[in-house]
């Protein structure tokens, strides 16, 4: 007697752009970004093919959401301080801190800075440059200057932190064997390094990310200070 092929379950839960988006944001936060694909979604969400596009155009516009979907929540929910230098502070630190978690975040924002969540660090960032009183001739420079830090720190300590991890290695172990290093070199022709060898065990990396932010936030309001002395003589 012949058995009727077994069908696939069917989702109890409606599918919608935000249950896509998050399911994507799962896949590549625990696998990589090489391991998103339609196929990939159509299992894990039990669906089909037709009910994923009509959500998602294509693998580059589900990359795009999952970004914006990590990024707006910091840019949107980090502007409740009443004092812009804090308010800056915070949305870096909160950058850092979710690129580091979605260590892919990075990669794609630098991939296509035409969509909307780049977009909106800038927006973000201009908008409380512009409360801390620097000009308006000044506000593209000042923003360009900020974001790039603090884009290319945050993806700079992903990518550190995914090598350290693929290599199987212990962060502490890895400072204690590069702070030995630094030790040993010659301090007439490496100075600086020779002295930072000894605290590199104890180097933060978010502390570090911080007080480069306060140096830029404290260059730009004194670069725009001079400039406006300059003006009213």
């Amino acid at each position: 007697m012949a058995t009727e092929p077994q069908r696939a379950p069917r989702r109890k839960q409606a599918l919608s752009r935000d249950v896509i988006v998050s399911a994507a944001t799962e896949i590549l936060d625990a696998e990589g970004e090489d391991a998103l694909t339609l196929k990939a979604l159509t299992v894990r969400l039990t669906t089909g093919y037709g009910a994923i596009y009509h959500h998602v155009a294509d693998r580059n516009d589900l990359l795009a959401a999952a970004t914006e979907h990590v990024i707006t929540r910091i840019v949107t929910g980090l502007t409740d301080h009443t004092e812009p230098r804090q308010t800056l502070r915070a949305i870096a630190l909160g950058l850092f801190d979710a690129i580091d978690a979605h260590p892919w975040v990075g990669a794609q924002l630098s991939r296509e800075p035409w969509r909307p969540a780049l977009l909106d660090i800038y927006e973000s960032v201009s908008t409380q440059l512009q409360a801390l009183g620097v000009p308006q001739q000044a506000l593209s420079d000042s923003a360009g200057v900020l974001v790039n830090y603090i884009l290319g720190v945050a993806g700079q300590n992903a990518a550190n932190a995914r090598a350290l991890a693929n290599s199987k290695l212990d962060r502490a172990a890895f400072l204690a064997t590069v702070a030995a290093q630094w030790t040993q070199l010659d301090p007439a022709r490496y100075p600086s390094m020779h002295r930072a060898g000894a605290q590199l065990r104890e180097h933060d990396d978010r502390a570090q990310f911080l007080a480069g932010i306060d140096l830029i936030l404290a260059g730009i309001e004194t670069v725009n200070r001079t400039s406006e002395d300059n003006a009213t003589r």
